[in-house]
């Protein structure tokens, strides 16, 4: 199949560098997941040692990450709504890229109504929903009207400040913390441990992305490189975010906490810096990752749709941006909001860690036939 003319194609105008590649990665999946994982985690595995479920939920994550690799590398310079016709051919391909598109888009909705929920509920209280999710995308629209390489270059810039003040703050909770509260390690066996792996593993959603990023990437060889620095940063963020968490509020003060990670920031403050209370800050910042991962999700869906139709993305772009706000709108709560996200993250565990594999062993399969020919 890679000698196959039918595999030729242009490369791609927009390119990006591997470092940009690694921190599109990194910023995908650190959106809302640092705010809401120590709770969600708490919720199932019900005992401290969570930090080891996040560790193993990290580890599985980077494996579908390799494989989602291994299969696009098959197919250089097409994204995946491009080379699925290949392997199962046009409507299969184009059914399994309606639901990635589809996928995407909810995706995209999650994150600007979470944004929407944390900015009202912290910042601007009592400001109606739509008006904090309207401007977000339209100024989201305004990125992407010239493609990939200017959503790199605003995660580029938003990256650095994240870890900057994340171990800023990370460090300074250090004062409420109590090792106590991350006792006894193991107490009630591994079996808690193993039953929030997929919990813990939804935080990592994000890799996906591969499946069109690695099309702009000007050094596709070093995609598996890229991916797996891109997934073992948020994993490092998890880690540290579950134990400070637990740490300070334990086990039963998070399970009670909506976002338990920002009212660990809100209980502590440092008189005499510039910022005496860091929660506002922090959201600033976090209200921008998750306007980045928000970005690449919608452009992601719209792309989908400009290949698959073979048209120009502006027009899916425009249409999108009412689709979008209507998904966003759907949950009524907070907790119908969290279902939403907890539905994403089961269709994401199909569609990206058991479907590859699928096709990455079709592609191999089609290979050797057409090798056999030769």
């Amino acid at each position: 199949m890679k000698g196959s003319g039918s595999r030729k194609m242009s490369i791609p105008k927009d390119q990006i560098t591997t470092p940009q590649t690694v921190v599109i990665v990194t910023n995908t999946i650190l959106a809302t997941g640092v705010l809401t994982l120590p709770r969600s985690a708490v919720e199932k595995v019900k005992t401290p040692d969570i930090w080891i479920t996040v560790i193993l939920g990290g580890l599985m994550t980077m494996i579908a990450s390799i494989i989602i690799v291994k299969l696009c590398q098959q197919f250089p310079e097409k994204t995946f709504y491009q080379y699925n016709k290949e392997i199962v051919g046009k409507w299969v391909g184009g059914l399994l890229s309606l639901l990635v598109i589809g996928y995407f888009l909810f995706s995209a909705s999650f994150q600007i109504r979470s944004m929407a929920e944390v900015t009202s509920f912290f910042l601007l209280e009592g400001t109606p929903t739509w008006a904090i999710v309207m401007p977000f995308m339209w100024i989201s629209l305004y990125l992407m009207m010239d493609g990939i390489n200017p959503i790199a270059r605003l995660f580029e810039i938003i990256f650095p400040i994240t870890v900057i003040f994340f171990l800023l703050v990370a460090f300074l909770s250090f004062k409420l913390f109590e090792i106590d509260n991350l006792r006894p390690i193991l107490g009630l066996g591994v079996v808690p441990v193993l039953k929030g792996i997929k919990t813990t593993a939804l935080a990592y959603t994000g890799p996906e992305i591969m499946l069109i990023v690695l099309a702009f990437m000007q050094q596709p060889n070093k995609a598996v490189k890229a991916v797996l620095v891109g997934t073992a940063i948020p994993l490092a963020f998890y880690v540290i975010t579950v134990v400070m968490v637990i740490g300070a509020l334990s086990i039963d003060g998070v399970t009670t906490r909506t976002w338990p990670t920002l009212d660990l920031i809100r209980s502590f403050e440092i008189h005499g810096l510039l910022f005496e209370r860091f929660e506002s800050v922090l959201l600033v910042i976090w209200i921008m990752q998750m306007f980045a991962t928000f970005t690449i999700m919608f452009y992601a869906a719209a792309l989908g749709l400009a290949q698959l139709f073979q048209s120009k993305i502006n027009r899916f772009m425009y249409g999108l941006l009412p689709l979008i706000y209507i998904i966003s709108m759907v949950p009524k709560t907070i907790n119908e909001l969290f279902k939403l996200g907890d539905m994403i993250g089961n269709a994401a565990l199909y569609l990206f860690a058991v479907l590859p594999i699928l096709l990455l062993i079709i592609a191999k399969w089609k290979d050797r036939k057409y090798e056999e020919k030769l």
